[in-house]
């Protein structure tokens, strides 16, 4: 037993000092990392959106803009411009035209407003190809934007203004695409906001 275990210490000694093996190079692992001074990173999920999210987009965009489109030729053939319908309360329907963005704003300067429509909805796209699986609400959030925007864009050119009705007597008339304007940027917000706290 003691010389079987002096050959052993004697074995592991010269395998040390053997020049031979002092030169072959070590592998040292860390984790799975074959270089021990690289950190080892986290796995890092793409943000960028698949044919899920776009699917998604596409799909609120276009139901935005459809119901936008029908409220807007609704009020145009039964009303006529100025004419208004009594709801409840404050609230009514009122045929009007607008020329500028959202509730009156920049109105009588169409061209300004279409060109910043324009890059708007562009910057949107940009930003949903590159971040779209972020968060699961910014295809509904992103979609509502575009998708009023974009409605609201299509009257401008073809038409020169929008069609507001939508009138609570203190404040400027809207539309349904400006309502998804709004609600789009509220939810937006709100989803990089619990992105942010959850990343």
């Amino acid at each position: 037993m003691g010389h079987a275990l002096h050959r052993l210490q004697a074995s592991r000694r010269a395998g040390v000092n053997d020049p031979a093996t002092a030169r072959r190079p070590v592998d040292v692992r860390v984790g799975s990392s074959t270089n021990g001074l690289a950190p080892i990173s986290i796995a890092e999920r793409s943000l960028a959106a698949g044919s899920a999210q776009w699917v998604g987009l596409v799909s609120v965009a276009g139901a935005a803009i459809a119901a936008d489109q029908v409220t807007k030729y609704l009020v145009a053939s039964r009303l006529s411009l100025g004419d208004a319908v009594d709801i409840v309360g404050p609230f009514s329907i009122h045929h009007v035209q607008n020329s500028g963005i959202a509730f009156g704003l920049f109105a009588k300067s169409t061209p300004v407003v279409i060109l910043l429509t324009a890059v708007a909805v562009s910057w949107m796209l940009w930003f949903f190809a590159r971040s779209g699986a972020r968060h699961p609400v910014l295809p509904a959030a992103l979609g509502l934007l575009i998708g009023g925007s974009v409605s609201n864009l299509a009257d401008r050119i073809r038409l020169g203004h929008v069609t507001d009705f939508l009138d609570l007597r203190y404040w400027p008339a809207f539309n349904l695409a400006d309502t998804f304007i709004v609600v789009g940027v509220g939810v937006l917000l709100l989803a990089l906001v619990a992105a942010d706290r959850t990343a």
